[in-house]
């Protein structure tokens, strides 16, 4: 049994390790879940990430080791949900216009992110968005290198359709 004193030690050479990817984690879990959840999947993701440590299974490479736990831990998330998930508005800042322009840009690409199928949106976040390259986006999702960046270049084209407002690639709604 791990004592008082080693346990504080494993605490602090985590928290070491992988507080430095919480902005990458993070922004995984906004591609993952609602808004208002994100937050709890970061919780959770950084908790099975320290049980993991704890066991003594310390990754040599911790951005993509915390990257494929947030990953599993929102499909697993995404598996307990059973009702539909809609998208929540956020409100935008009234006082700098241009801070406006530049969130309902952003709000528009994350809407359009939700709009593409989960493989695609995920390989996107990964390469696009957390900077991995191809093969670490395939050793994290499971996939071959070749099918992730076919899963990304489909993805682009019809990200860049939905923005141009090509309502044929919008799903229909009920």
């Amino acid at each position: 049994m791990v004592g008082l004193k080693g346990r504080k030690r494993t605490h602090e050479e985590f928290l070491a390790a992988t507080l430095p990817s919480l902005d990458l984690v993070y922004n995984l879990a906004r591609r993952l879940v609602t808004a208002d959840e994100v937050e709890d999947l970061v919780q959770e993701t950084y908790m099975k990430a320290f049980d993991a440590w704890c066991r003594d299974r310390k990754p040599r490479k911790v951005e993509p080791w915390i990257a494929t736990i947030c990953l599993n831990a929102g499909r697993s998330w995404l598996r307990r949900a059973s009702r539909h998930r809609e998208i929540p508005y956020v409100s935008l800042p009234e006082d700098v216009e241009s801070s406006a322009l530049g969130a309902v840009e952003a709000r528009a690409v994350h809407d359009a992110l939700w709009c593409l199928p989960e493989e695609q949106r995920i390989a996107i976040a990964f390469m696009d968005l957390a900077g991995f390259t191809a093969a670490e986006t395939a050793r994290i999702t499971g996939s071959p290198r070749g099918t992730v960046l076919a899963r990304v270049h489909r993805g682009r084209k019809k990200l860049a359709r939905i923005l141009q407002g090509d309502r044929e690639v919008l799903p229909l709604e009920p």
